[in-house]
């Protein structure tokens, strides 16, 4: 079996740690530079790590329902159903001396896949961290395919 690997992320500027069987689909496709995405080979699963602009209209929960309708949208989602929102306890993170507040978002969104027409239920599963201090959103997407 593969082993965990640590990869650098945004030329370096942090890094993850990812699961056996990751692939980076820079190497399949394009990937803004904004975003770090990775899929896995065999189930299908993705992460996707986003630096956004701080959405500062938004607070608390409804920044997290915010990112979460927005990645319906820019997906062309047909059904955006969010199940729970609850706040990440930030003396958890590595990032707690420079994150304001995090949030976990929990939701479904019926979603077709590039060049196909059937729509199909995907779990999402997205944590935010507002770093107001860099006008910066983190949002991590992890999306659980039927």
């Amino acid at each position: 079996m593969e082993p965990t690997r640590d990869y650098p992320l945004f030329g370096g500027a942090f890094s993850a740690t990812l699961p056996p069987g990751a692939i980076d689909v820079s190497d399949l496709r394009p990937v803004p530079d904004n975003q770090e995405v990775f899929c896995h080979r065999v189930t299908d699963q993705s992460l996707i790590m986003e630096l956004l602009e701080l959405q500062a209209h938004a607070q608390g929960e409804e920044a997290a329902r915010y990112h979460f309708e927005d990645v319906g949208g820019v997906q062309e989602a047909r059904v955006v159903q969010v199940e729970a929102v609850q706040p990440l306890l930030l003396e958890n993170l590595a990032l707690r001396g420079c994150c304001q507040e995090a949030w976990i978002l929990s939701g479904k969104q019926q979603v077709a896949k590039e060049n196909q027409q059937v729509a199909k239920y995907v779990t999402l599963y997205q944590a935010l961290l507002r770093l107001p201090q860099y006008q910066t959103d983190l949002l991590l997407t992890f999306n659980q395919p039927p």
